[in-house]
């Protein structure tokens, strides 16, 4: 399409001084008289483009000339180096230089200073930070990876996977792959990777399509439902952890949240971070399963 032809020329023309109408031409799988054209087409859209025939002649933008008042709305722009930022943030390589030069192009305005992404967990040495850059050009080059993997219940185990995809998802990064010791795709949690290595091994798996990390709700009537009374010290939290139709505000400001939970370690383990602001009033069982636990916390001091 011509439109898309005129934006490569524009990106050409400010990616090099001078450039002859040959050369974009080559560039564009076009002949030369189509370029003649499309640069007129530009100049008499507000292209400052100038023509300098001769020895070392040819074609460019007029000194100064930026994007910021021709094509890329300003929230365009912002949006660019933003993506741009959170490239940065991933370590992906050179997108540090790549955004000082676009935001520089678009316009003086245009800084990346004000905003920080920083993926990477609290406390994660370098080696772990770069894990993300890593694993981006095994997926691309279909390099078969191996690592050790701290699941859930901190079982350690040696994994040798087929990387398909990354992907963030609420507060974290995950690997999709293909593990070779189950036969089947699996979700690993990026921070809990250890001892990263690339083979030179190859697959040619790929993730098959229409596959989500988020299975089709369903609920868990065979768990028991739970109600909790939190104070409102925490209501911040409360609020952040649940959706608003899961709470309910009593008269002397309790926050009651209806939920069904496992009656499972990873339950009570989450419902003992809330410390002393949380209660469960619902199920009995469960009520005293915390109440054995705290007691053996206690037991320790």
């Amino acid at each position: 399409m011509q439109i898309d032809r005129l934006i490569q020329i524009v990106f050409l023309l400010l990616s090099y001084e001078n450039i002859t109408a040959k050369r974009l031409a080559e560039e564009l799988c076009v002949s030369t008289r189509t370029i003649y054209r499309d640069i007129n087409v530009l100049s008499i859209a507000g292209i400052p483009i100038l023509s300098k025939k001769g020895y070392r002649g040819g074609l460019s933008l007029l000194q100064g000339f930026s994007l910021d008042k021709s094509y890329f709305t300003l929230e365009e722009q912002s949006n660019i180096v933003q993506a741009l930022q959170i490239l940065k943030s991933s370590n992906y390589p050179d997108a540090d230089k790549t955004l000082s030069k676009v935001a520089g192009l678009f316009s003086h305005h245009l800084q990346s200073e004000w905003l920080e992404i920083d993926f990477s967990y609290w406390g994660s040495p370098e080696k772990e930070r770069n894990n993300i850059t890593a694993l981006e050009r095994a997926i691309i080059n279909k390099y078969v990876i191996t690592f050790t993997y701290f699941n859930t219940e901190l079982t350690i185990t040696n994994q040798i996977v087929e990387p398909l995809k990354m992907m963030f998802k609420s507060h974290a990064w995950y690997l999709i792959g293909y593990s070779q010791q189950k036969n089947d795709i699996r979700t690993y949690k990026m921070s809990r990777i250890r001892e990263l290595q690339i083979t030179d091994r190859l697959f040619e798996r790929e993730l098959p399509e229409g596959f989500s990390i988020t299975p089709a709700y369903k609920e868990e009537y065979n768990a028991p439902i739970f109600i909790l009374h939190f104070s409102e010290k925490i209501a911040y939290k409360v609020y952040d952890e649940f959706q608003e139709k899961y709470i309910k505000k009593l008269d002397d400001g309790t926050l009651e949240v209806t939920f069904r939970y496992q009656l499972s370690d990873w339950t009570f383990l989450y419902l003992l971070s809330f410390g002393e602001y949380v209660e469960i009033i619902e199920p009995v069982e469960a009520r005293n399963i915390l109440k054995e636990k705290v007691q053996k916390i206690l037991a320790m001091y």
